[in-house]
């Protein structure tokens, strides 16, 4: 465990935690407890195990994801999943093959994690790295994974930095896609992605300039937020995800629904499938901004922008 203490000024640092477990580390702020990353999961070949966030909560305590809803178990919380990676499937439950539909296939691949190789409180920031191998059903090793995240506290909200550097170790090139690359219209779901509680279906769906609703699904854009309410305490909460500037598929196409679920998220292989070259390396940076209240044009502008300069702050060595 380690934390943030206060300046010699005498203002406030926000409070950041950390508690390690051998397969999840959970990060409170300020006393919450606003995330928790399971990098070990034990989980149903069928839902591919690969580590996941859940719980993510808001600076005041409110839950913004959800996991193994009961109608897609293989959801939870926010995940780096893909569902067409060549014929192999790292994100759970069926696949999609063009003209038959989802067919249940013995291609659930897994995540598994090696090492840790950074977990500490630094310069008000909390950050993990691990190491983790991906392995088909069939037992074969195809990707080497490097993988970070940073919890950086804000005003109101914080905001998850993901940082994932994948290298093709499988010795073949690999088709990254999604079932929209196979032939389903408007389905290019896969990277990371955001399930939401089920208050928030009916959520709303934002995107830059004030666009709203699911006809963002498929449209590329920087950012895209969901604005959603909670059970109980009917508080309001948004969700803001951005896409770095340096991803090589910026900006990216989007997968968003409000109905009958509320989920989001950038979908770098939407609508095109993307060649893995044997040997090569393929990163991803992403940002996810957890924020209490709910959020008009100008403050998710705001929010927008701050997470971008977390992203770059990110960006520069130590």
């Amino acid at each position: 465990m380690n934390a943030a203490g206060n300046n010699t000024l005498g203002t406030t640092v926000p409070a950041l935690d950390w508690t390690l477990t051998d397969c999840a580390v959970t990060i409170t702020l300020n006393g919450t407890t606003v995330a928790s990353y399971v990098f070990w999961a034990p989980d149903a070949q069928k839902e591919s195990p690969r580590p996941y966030f859940y719980p993510l909560r808001t600076p005041d305590g409110s839950n913004v994801t959800v996991y193994r809803p009961h109608d897609h178990l293989w959801h939870k919380g926010v995940a780096w999943s893909l569902p067409h990676f060549g014929p192999d499937n790292f994100w759970g439950g069926p696949s999609y093959r063009r003209d038959k539909d989802y067919q249940w296939l013995p291609n659930n691949g897994r995540m598994d994690h090696l090492e840790i190789l950074e977990c500490a409180v630094s310069n008000g920031s909390f950050t993990f790295a691990h190491r983790l191998h991906w392995v088909t059903q069939g037992g074969d090793l195809v990707v080497g994974e490097t993988r970070k995240f940073s919890v950086v506290p804000g005003e109101g909200a914080w905001t998850l930095i993901f940082d994932t550097s994948m290298d093709n170790v499988s010795g073949r090139d690999i088709n990254i896609g999604s079932p929209t690359t196979e032939g389903r219209e408007n389905a290019g779901y896969g990277g990371l992605f955001w399930r939401g509680p089920r208050s928030f279906t009916g959520g709303t769906i934002v995107g830059p300039g004030g666009a709203t609703g699911e006809a963002l699904r498929g449209t590329r854009a920087a950012w895209l937020a969901f604005i959603g309410q909670h059970d109980e305490t009917e508080a309001v909460s948004t969700v803001l995800m951005v896409d770095d500037s340096g991803n090589a598929q910026h900006p990216p196409q989007w997968f968003a629904r409000s109905e009958p679920f509320a989920c989001m998220g950038p979908a770098p292989f939407f609508s095109e499938e993307v060649n893995f070259a044997a040997g090569a390396t393929m990163r991803n940076r992403y940002a996810v901004v957890i924020a209490d209240g709910g959020s008009e044009a100008e403050r998710l502008a705001e929010l927008a922008g701050a997470a971008v300069e977390a992203l770059e702050q990110a960006a520069v060595p130590a």
